[in-house]
């Protein structure tokens, strides 16, 4: 989904905000570990970069590639690793979670736009779902 956000943003600057929340899965070894790793990479201002190599590599994520790919990044380990054991991004996280379980949400990615759960997530399900709330709002 993520080069649909960055389609998205770019045809709707000044309307659409995109908000990622943590969610992850249990049936995934190294969801929370990537979750928090990619938080950590945000305090050094990498979130994106991050995420991004973490769904490239979705199906090989470990404790050891997470490390690599925070060392791809140039990030600082020490820095890093501590940020990695934070209580604030632990927190961040089961907010999240618990917030996500609150309105219904199972799997990842789950999509809303103005809080209604988005069914068709091709491009053009998304814009028109876009299209029609802009329509509402003006």
């Amino acid at each position: 989904m993520e080069p649909f956000f960055q389609q998205v943003l770019d045809k709707y600057p000044n309307d659409v905000k995109l908000v990622v929340k943590n969610f992850p899965l249990p049936s995934h070894k190294f969801a929370y570990k990537a979750a928090t790793a990619a938080l950590a990479s945000n305090v050094q201002g990498k979130f994106w970069e991050f995420h991004s190599k973490l769904f490239n590599n979705y199906n090989a994520i470990n404790d050891a590639k997470i490390q690599d790919i925070a060392k791809e990044l140039g990030l600082d380990m020490e820095k890093f690793n501590k940020d990695m054991q934070s209580p604030a991004i632990k927190t961040l996280i089961s907010r999240d979670v618990n917030n996500g379980k609150q309105i219904g949400v199972r799997g990842t990615p789950t999509i809303f736009i103005n809080g209604k759960t988005l069914r068709n997530r091709s491009l053009p399900g998304i814009y028109q779902v876009i299209e029609t709330e802009l329509k509402k709002a003006s």
